[in-house]
């Protein structure tokens, strides 16, 4: 899924892609992981031993002065009833190479600070409705253990707030007196028992930096062999993060992670200007976890061979018909059909569309599915779900929860955002830093009481394409990504992006691969038109935008078959592709079957 999305004004889309702004766009498109230095969750590299604000100078200095600040500021006209600092320290490691070569090496040490302050009440504080920005205010930190320097930033940042907040809340107030009465009146901040969690980071796992320079070299020079291939990267970003949290309430929580990433993109045009992507990606908490080299490889000429056949392949017409989505396809269908619908806030607010809102209880997906968010999941399979987190970014512990069983609604994804008759959180706050935390997706997991082996779905998509009279229908292979639109003001519409599409015809001809539609449609009739699943989960890795920003996320679905699938062309440029055979490829011309240079052997 690239992206995917709510309410949120903009999103994140891919590269050489324009940016849909003025809707809700959570694009999930693995590539972008690296895109997310602090609101990555990683992996839990070892076994966390305890610390203390005695060992750790920074912790030590967070929590003295947020307690200065608290006694301080208490004393003003306007005391804050909630003040919180999180501190994501990163060192991280970024090779990518092209053709051979290296385009960046490079390493860096970040420190970043949110401080989070709410003054009013619980019931109705400064970060009401649209006012909700102004609960943070963020900066850069010093690096080091320098706690007077740490403290002096902190100091600013927190008073930086405090004359943003204030205001607001006055705002609030003003807005809240004059316009009509809501009809959710929860209040804007839950209560909850203050946790400590401190782990000490462990030691650092040895990465071999300059054997992964050869490595990436080679893995990129493979490209070099496909004209067609007119643009490709091979990146691995190697990442140690540690996120310190402290809070008024009492909360202390300090959680260390590390993360292997890499990510292998390329691109092509067909004639007719149509850029066609594709992407692979493997993650690990350390590099000796990602595939070897060969198979590395591999994928790189599959990426290549399927670009090659995409440039050849005829454009796909409107349809509307049977079809199947690959569990990948249907991990990230639903991650943008189902999953933002059911987070949160989006219940309670009146710019939302509100689909599900009061469907509690009532049969909202057929009876044979079933779907939990649990961020505790950090493997599924033997691949890491990038969406996995032991606390969230308001200090809750996370949590599976159950939000709809055998096809009916229970619950949604809470931060402390409360909504009519959902109270408390359930560890799904999450946010990029900068932004405040709204109820997020993590590792959304869908399961099926109803599946046929994976090797019978093509011939059920046949039946149903024989039974509905029409000539095929389609096979969703793969997918790169997907929006959706929450907001009443827009249709309550989605779109989700494929890469890798066939049509399967009902006369027994072979497979036909074809490009340029989008999946399209509404929600509440689409997820209707589940008509059985495969029985092997698939998992689809990816970055999600939205209100609170970008985080990682994660979606797990068998393959499904539809009764009825909509898609419809997709906009392309039309930019020829390049005039000039690529060097090397002169008397054979680029885009024609030329003879295979020898790989790069740096």
């Amino acid at each position: 899924m690239k992206n995917s999305g709510s309410s949120a004004k903009g999103g994140f889309v891919p590269s050489r892609r324009k940016e849909l702004l003025g809707t809700a766009a959570c694009w999930m498109l693995a590539a972008q992981l690296v895109g997310l230095p602090f609101a990555t969750a990683g992996d839990k590299a070892a076994t966390p031993t305890a610390a203390t604000a005695e060992s750790d100078p920074v912790l030590k200095a967070m929590q003295n002065e947020i307690a200065r600040a608290t006694t301080e500021l208490g004393k003003t006209e306007q005391p804050p009833y909630y003040l919180s600092y999180t501190v994501y320290d990163q060192d991280f490691v970024v090779l990518v190479g092209a053709y051979g070569s290296l385009l960046t090496n490079s390493a860096a040490q970040r420190r970043f600070a949110d401080v989070n302050m709410r003054v009013g009440g619980p019931e109705l504080d400064n970060t009401h409705g649209q006012s909700r920005p102004s609960g943070v205010t963020s900066g850069s930190l010093p690096l080091g253990n320098d706690g007077d320097a740490i403290a002096r930033v902190l100091w600013e940042l927190t008073d930086r707030e405090y004359k943003r907040a204030v205001p607001s809340l006055l705002n609030v107030r003003t807005n809240t007196a004059v316009r009509a009465e809501e009809e959710d009146k929860s209040p804007d901040f839950s209560k909850e028992k203050p946790q400590t969690h401190l782990e000490e980071a462990p030691a650092a796992t040895a990465f071999d930096r300059a054997a992964w320079e050869g490595e990436i070299k080679r893995l990129s020079g493979a490209f070099r062999k496909y004209p067609e291939v007119y643009y490709s990267t091979v990146m691995i970003q190697v990442q140690r993060s540690n996120s310190r949290m402290v809070s008024s309430e009492g909360s202390a929580i300090v959680s260390p992670s590390s993360s292997v990433r890499m990510i292998m993109e390329a691109q092509t045009r067909a004639e007719d200007g149509m850029d066609l992507l594709r992407v692979e990606t493997f993650q690990s908490p350390a590099a000796s976890g990602l595939p070897s080299e060969a198979e590395l490889t591999g994928k790189i000429e599959k990426m290549a061979t399927d670009l090659i056949a995409l440039r050849k392949a005829p454009v796909a017409e409107p349809y509307d018909g049977p079809a199947v989505l690959s569990g990948r396809a249907a991990a990230v269908f639903f991650h943008e059909v189902l999953g933002h619908r059911l987070e949160g806030h989006r219940q309670r607010d009146e710019e939302e569309g509100q689909t599900f809102t009061k469907k509690v209880g009532q049969e909202v997906l057929p009876k044979f599915l079933s779907v939990i968010d649990d961020p505790t999941t950090h493997e599924l399979a033997g691949m890491k779900l990038a969406g996995a987190y032991d606390f969230d970014n308001e200090g809750e512990p996370a949590r599976r929860v159950e939000v709809i069983k055998d096809g009916v609604l229970e619950n949604f994804l809470m931060s402390r955002m409360p909504i009519k008759n959902f109270g408390q959180s359930n560890g799904h706050g999450r946010n990029q830093p900068g932004r405040m935390p709204t109820g997020r997706q993590g590792n959304l997991i869908v399961t099926s009481t109803k599946t046929v082996p994976e090797a019978e779905m093509r011939q059920k998509l046949i039946d149903e394409v024989k039974k509905q009279g029409k000539p095929y229908g389609l096979y969703f292979d793969d997918i790169q990504g997907g929006f959706t639109l929450t907001t009443r003001a827009l249709p309550q519409a989605f779109q989700v992006l494929p890469v890798i599409v066939y049509k399967v015809y009902a006369d027994g001809r072979p497979d036909e691969l074809v490009r340029g539609v989008d999946i399209v449609g509404t929600p509440l009739a689409a997820l209707t038109r589940i008509l059985t699943t495969g029985d092997q989960p698939k998992i689809f890795n990816g970055v999600c935008g939205a209100e609170s920003g970008q985080v990682p996320v994660a979606a797990v679905a068998p393959s499904m078959l539809f009764s009825e699938m909509e898609v419809q062309k997709r906009a392309h440029e039309h930019e020829r592709p390049p005039l000039l055979p690529p060097p090397g490829f002169e008397n054979a011309g680029a885009g024609k079957d030329a003879p295979a240079k020898a790989e790069v052997q740096p």
